[in-house]
């Protein structure tokens, strides 16, 4: 008997027969939506910490849950952490002070013992897979497999601007809800009960509510989970298409910055939407199997409501077999502090103090990349001076060139832009737009999947030559960014900034990074840019400051700014002189190859002279020999830089560079501390003297800031390592680009991937990333560090749950304290 009547089972609910979802259920479903944190497009990629949006709980609490709920790892497996005893890089004097801090007295030393305590975890199960265990797998597809594709390939066909299902494009009605599309989708879609060998499946989708808020009262009501378990719930079942989610989320962070706190009374989020896509599909195969399969009926009514009885005691379970791994893990962290601790201390007592006129300065950002090669420039002359700055140099920017309507955000994803930033070239406006448009329409021909082999051939002979030229002879090619004129205007209004606002921005710029005197001659501005080709995440290697793009607009607009002479004779008049004999030239450090260029070399008449050239250019060739053993080059290889720039433009090299992998610590601080030092390119370097800022303004903009980005890239990379599947885009050789712009698949399908791929991090014998919570050393008084720690609740967050190490540098005595649970200890 196929009915939905049998007379077994009961009828199913329906929204009018259900009570609405009590206020305790409807929170557990926001804070089960509110637990995923955003992932940004491939065009914008910046890092961000999939644990961001659940800072505000324990890490080992958070991990525990996503263990258990999702079969998620936040830590490294056991062989890790004995690979780094075995070596010696962990001792007992480590395993020790770590189980002491963390108040841990079971056994953890004997990590057999822990691998088979977590070889015995039970973890959570939803009905699609407690319906998979009696599934013939041998020859059905499994209910998991099916939902994560057929949920992500609705949300590619629906979220990509010019998507067969894009509700915009089909100016669908304006209320009308993610699920109400997908629901109306699904009913139309008779392939899925084909695919899964499954005839009668379709009229169960018919059984679905018509309304979200319908489809959560009609499951929480059949399927029995109280407001205890439900967040739980539908935490996990977000994990299952958590790409998607994290997506969604984006949507929403940026809907967020542009729109004030008291006007964001807009649409609801999609995130409970899409969360209701996934319960649909729980409460149609509930109906389903207890309908159509009654002996598995009993079964599975069975076994769920054992998963909802032990979901608190397995989330528990999980919790206390990782502490000994979390001892391990601190461990790992106190092996990488107790060397940098004594070796800051040293530096603070042997410092001597910066030359008082330096001929050159630069200016680079504090990325890990640039440390190598601000120690390699400092080497060549005692008159160069270098300094740390956020890679977007302090402009509120987003650019838009000439001929477009697109405008990209060029500052931390943490900020909404405030100025737009127009460039143009003399071929004037109409022009620019012409030839960008028939680039992006080659580009759109040449890039599908489909054109591989008929742009080849309606190319002929002139594509087959371009080919072997890529091929044989890969040279990285950049054309340089068209800014023979800008114009500054307010973002929001479209009005252009007077003299007096480009000044105070000026000001504001000039005064964050410390250089209100004692300016040199050339004050060289370094941002940064890595171009690599076939590489849907070439982004990720670019500033992550400037929201993923080179950090060549923020430095030639500065450039041009501060060289302003009726700008400057403001800032005078407001007592802020730039000696007339100071020009800020602009400058690119090109990641892959570390070669210095400078973008205005060629026109501006107050370019390096050629004494200053050479150093940079030494300081590259020193910065590439340090770096090529890592890329598995030899330092004294003849042409280095030239087998570098074609490592870039390979376009079947998946490793151009490691970007900022190995990343561990975070120091602001004045350079004088840590120019003495080898860091091995694992520290962002903020410079800040905090006896110039006295009333700790700059040391809080700093600490909410560059600080926090530091830490979103750490962790993006920590999460990327201990579980590439979930919170990383898996091989980068199988990646398909999704909408153009907004992610991946690994393959043809599956859930949208987020982090980094798997050759990003590891280079086929081992990591070359270790996951060490981030670092964060400030030369600052530890009362001022504090105060600033109460105000904020996300460093409160950050630092009293864990989730990085917060010190403070005394740049006298070299005193290192860390700030635990509020309270200041010896480090």
């Amino acid at each position: 008997m196929t009915s939905l009547e049998h007379p077994r089972i009961a009828r199913p609910a329906d929204a009018n027969d259900v009570a609405p979802l009590t206020d305790e259920q409807d929170a557990a479903l926001d804070r089960a939506c509110a637990r995923i944190a955003p992932s940004w497009p491939l065009d914008r990629l910046i890092a961000v910490s999939p644990y961001w949006t659940q800072r505000g709980e324990d890490a080992a609490t958070v991990s525990a849950r996503l263990s258990a709920l999702g079969n998620v790892h936040c830590l490294m497996p056991p062989s890790h952490y004995l690979g780094a005893w075995q070596r010696g890089e962990i001792t007992s004097e480590h395993l020790e002070e770590a189980a002491e801090r963390l108040d841990y007295r079971g056994g953890y030393r004997n990590l057999l013992d822990v691998v088979e305590e977590l070889g015995r975890l039970p973890h959570w199960h939803n009905i699609s897979d407690l319906i998979d265990a009696r599934r013939d797998r041998q020859h059905k597809m499994a209910w998991r497999d099916e939902i994560t594709q057929q949920i992500s390939q609705f949300c590619a066909a629906y979220f990509q601007e010019d998507g067969p299902l894009n509700a915009e494009r089909l100016q669908a009605p304006r209320g009308k809800r993610l699920y109400q599309h997908w629901r109306e989708m699904t009913l139309k879609d008779r392939g899925i009960a084909i695919l899964m060998g499954e005839p009668s499946l379709r009229r169960y989708f018919k059984t679905l509510p018509d309304t979200e808020d319908g489809l959560f009262q009609a499951a929480v009501a059949e399927l029995e989970v109280d407001a205890e378990r439900l967040e739980s719930y539908a935490q996990a079942l977000l994990l299952d298409i958590n790409g998607w989610a994290a997506w969604v989320a984006y949507q929403d962070w940026q809907q967020a910055l542009a729109t004030p706190e008291e006007e964001r009374a807009g649409p609801a989020s999609d995130m409970r939407s899409l969360l209701a896509m996934r319960l649909a599909w729980e409460l149609a195969l509930w109906r389903y199997i207890r309908a159509e399969h009654p002996d598995q009926g009993d079964r599975l009514t069975r076994l769920w409501h054992a998963e909802l009885l032990e979901m608190p005691q397995r989330v528990e379970r999980h919790r206390r077999a990782q502490r000994p791994l979390w001892v391990w893990q601190l461990a790992g962290e106190l092996a990488y502090q107790q060397p940098l601790h004594h070796a800051l201390g040293g530096a603070v007592r042997a410092s001597a103090p910066s030359p008082s006129e330096p001929r050159l300065q630069a200016v680079f950002c504090i990325d890990v990349r640039s440390e190598p090669l601000r120690r390699a420039l400092e080497s060549q002359s005692p008159a160069i001076q270098t300094l740390g700055f956020a890679g977007f140099f302090g402009l509120p920017l987003e650019h838009q060139q000439d001929g477009t309507a697109l405008a990209q955000p060029h500052l931390p994803g943490l900020l909404a832009p405030r100025v737009t930033l127009r460039s143009g070239s003399c071929e004037g406006e109409a022009r620019s737009a012409k030839r960008l448009n028939w680039k992006a329409r080659l580009q759109e021909w040449s890039r599908t999947a489909s054109a591989s082999f008929t742009a080849v051939e309606a190319g002929g002979l002139l594509y087959a030559g371009k080919l072997l030229r890529r091929s044989l002879e890969a040279k990285a090619k950049r054309e340089p960014l068209a800014m023979d004129a800008l114009g500054w205007h307010w973002r929001d209004s479209g009005e252009a900034l007077t003299l007096a606002d480009k000044a105070a921005l000026a000001r504001t710029v000039l005064g964050a990074m410390g250089l209100t005197e004692h300016l040199s001659p050339r004050v060289l501005l370094v941002g940064h840019g890595s171009h690599s080709s076939n590489n849907p995440h070439a982004a990720g290697l670019e500033c992550g400051a400037c929201g993923g793009q080179s950090g060549e607009v923020s430095v030639r607009a500065l450039a041009r700014l501060l060289n302003d002479p009726a700008l400057r004779e403001t800032l005078a008049e407001g007592g802020l002189v730039i000696p007339e004999t100071t020009r800020f030239v602009p400058a690119l450090h090109h990641t892959i190859t570390d070669r210095i260029e400078l973008p205005e070399g060629e026109t501006d008449a107050f370019a390096l002279s050629e004494e200053e050239r050479s150093w940079l250019e030494r300081a590259g060739a020193q910065a590439r020999r340090e770096r090529a053993p890592r890329l598995g080059l030899s330092a004294d290889a003849p042409e280095l830089e030239k087998t570098l720039d074609r490592r870039g433009a390979d376009w079947s090299q998946t490793r151009p560079e490691w970007g900022l992998a190995n990343n561990a610590s975070f120091i602001a601080a004045p350079r004088r501390l840590t120019a003495p030092l080898d860091l091995g390119g694992r520290s962002f370097l903020h410079d800040y003297d905090w006896r110039s800022d006295t009333d700790f303004s700059r040391l809080e903009l700093i600490m909410t800031a560059p600080m926090v980005v530091a830490h979103w890239i750490n962790m993006q990379y920590n999460a990327s390592v201990t579980d590439n599947r979930k919170f990383g885009s898996g091989n980068k050789v199988l990646h398909n680009v999704v909408g153009g712009h907004i992610g991946v698949f690994e393959g043809n399908g599956g859930d949208l991937r987020i982090g980094l791929p798997l050759q990003s991090l590891h280079d086929g014998e081992r990591w070359r990333h270790e996951p060490l919570r981030l670092s964060a050393y400030l030369a600052a008084p530890p009362e001022a560090i504090a105060s600033i720690v109460e105000r904020h609740e996300m460093l409160g967050s950050l630092v009293d749950n864990g989730w990085l190490h917060l010190f403070s540098l005394d740049d006298r005595s070299g005193e290192i304290l860390a700030y635990r649970k509020g309270e200041w200890r010896e480090s």
